[in-house]
């Protein structure tokens, strides 16, 4: 799955540039291996879950590292290989199945299909557990997601051309990605000017887990006295059992789920970097981004305003659905998440950075968004780096980001059974966003501090505090390492 901590992003890039001085030296673009260590720690809460159709918690955690190791083949040429390990509980994912509170949920294999589903699905549970404020104890409350990154760039004997490629694998419980790609860079103006290049490919696929409600439905060949549901009622939107066997029963608005494993992403990238002066740096960059393939999210509910609601649990705490305070009535789900099997995103933005004084520097970021989706942002980034000393840096910054909402995006139960497509994932809705930041640097350029054999070079700890106008609120604490090798 597209986990929403799409807030959390870990990354690290070396490129050296260096001037051959004779004929018969060259310095090395890379003079040793370097060994790069991030690791970070978020946390969020909100009311807008999208597995449950918009409301609900959105509480989750997620402890991530990554290990970058950047080693020099030869005067030329650097190989690079990028680990990450990023391990989340969400309480919005484990309400996958609300109705499970034993952890056996039933998404251990590739069809979210399991015999023992059943055992955990009882009138008791149902009754007292399920709600979309509490987070149940499924498999799916939890997982584990890893990616493998190699890269490999080689510079001309000027240093004024590098050539890179690079191919890269990622993995979930629900979710696998494989990716490759390549770059230009060519430098001019004594290198104080760069134009590079860029494209990828990601070749993306599913392995669908869905609502358990849905899922079962269809397992148990649509009969609501069998599987799943044998000894389970079900209430009507006036908190009456209904007849299963009458006319007018609960019943999900397509009988078809995903029918598309595929998701693929191609993306190109065009930038240029300009030094103004010995003070001032300008860059600008331009992606183009096409997207195939199922790009809805199969675990998102979607409630319809057309279509008559059905229950499992507490019929007192029907007409407190939508309120925290309801903790034992669960509604059953109209559809999962559909979008359109296609998205074209153009994002386009600026940097500039000036060198103010031996002690503070500023740095700033601007970017445009568009999609034929209908969402278009900007995004204001500002960091004021000062020098407190020749090894200690403070660095306050500051991001603001708006966006306008998806065509396809509307709030829980607002959506029409007539529309094609409909979402009501928060992320695809309009918001603003701000977002606080504090950090310290050490840095050592002679690398005098050793752990075996690797020299500590530099120390980068932070903390961000990021708050949506939507009510989620996140927070985010990262620790970065840098280490030469001896």
């Amino acid at each position: 799955m597209k986990k929403i901590i799409i807030l959390v992003t870990l990354f690290i890039s070396f490129i050296g540039f260096s001037q051959t001085t004779t004929n018969e030296y060259k310095k090395r673009v890379l003079e040793t291996a370097e060994v790069d260590i991030i690791t970070s720690f978020y946390s969020q809460d909100g009311d807008n879950a999208s597995v449950t159709g918009g409301i609900g918690t959105e509480k989750l955690t997620d402890l991530a590292t990554s290990f970058t190791v950047s080693i020099p083949l030869n005067d030329d040429d650097i190989l690079s290989v990028d680990a990450t390990i990023s391990a989340y509980t969400s309480a919005s994912s484990s309400n996958l199945d609300p109705f499970d509170v034993s952890g056996a949920s039933g998404n251990d294999d590739d069809d979210d299909d399991d015999d023992d589903r059943s055992s955990n699905f009882t009138k008791s549970t149902a009754t007292n557990v399920a709600s979309p404020w509490i987070e149940s104890s499924g498999a799916s409350k939890g997982d584990v997601w890893t990616s493998l990154n190699i890269s490999y760039s080689h510079s001309s004997d000027d240093r004024n051309t590098i050539l890179g490629a690079n191919a890269s694998f990622a993995s979930e419980y629900d979710y696998s990605s494989i990716g490759f790609g390549g770059s230009f860079a060519k430098l001019f103006n004594q290198k104080n000017t760069e134009l590079s290049l860029k494209a990828n490919v990601y070749l993306d696929s599913w392995s669908p887990a869905y609502p358990t409600e849905l899922d079962s439905y269809l397992d148990d060949n649509q009969n609501l006295n069998d599987g799943h549901f044998e000894g389970i009622d079900i209430l009507d939107q006036n908190g009456n059992n209904i007849d299963k066997n009458g006319s007018t029963v609960w019943a999900p608005f397509k009988t078809t789920l995903i029918d598309e494993t595929s998701r693929n992403t191609y993306s190109v990238s065009v930038s240029f970097s300009q030094i103004l002066s010995k003070k001032s740096q300008f860059s600008l960059f331009f992606d183009l981004i096409q997207q195939d393939g199922w790009l809805g999210n199969p675990m998102q509910r979607v409630y319809f305003s057309d279509i008559d609601n059905y229950y499992v649990g507490n019929a007192s705490s029907i007409p407190n659905y939508t309120s925290s305070s309801n903790d034992d009535v669960f509604q059953l789900a109209d559809d999962i998440e559909r979008l359109p099997n296609s998205r074209l995103k153009l994002p386009i933005g600026a940097r500039f950075n000036q060198y103010i004084n031996e002690k503070v520097t500023l740095r700033t970021y601007y970017r445009y968004y568009y999609d034929d989706w209908g969402i278009n942002s900007h995004t204001v980034n500002i960091e004021l780096p000062v020098k407190i000393s020749d090894s200690f840096t403070f660095y306050p910054s500051y991001r603001y980001y708006t966006q306008t909402a998806a065509d396809y995006f509307a709030p829980f139960e607002q959506h029409t059974s007539t529309e094609e497509f409909y979402t009501s994932d928060y992320d695809l809705s309009e918001f603003n966003a701000n977002q606080f930041g504090i950090g310290f640097s050490y840095t050592d350029i002679f690398a005098k501090r050793h752990i075996w054999k690797l020299g500590l070079k530099s120390i980068d700890l932070k903390y961000d505090y990021y708050e949506r106008n939507t009510g989620l609120n996140a927070g985010i604490i990262s620790a970065g390492f840098k280490f030469v090798m001896d």
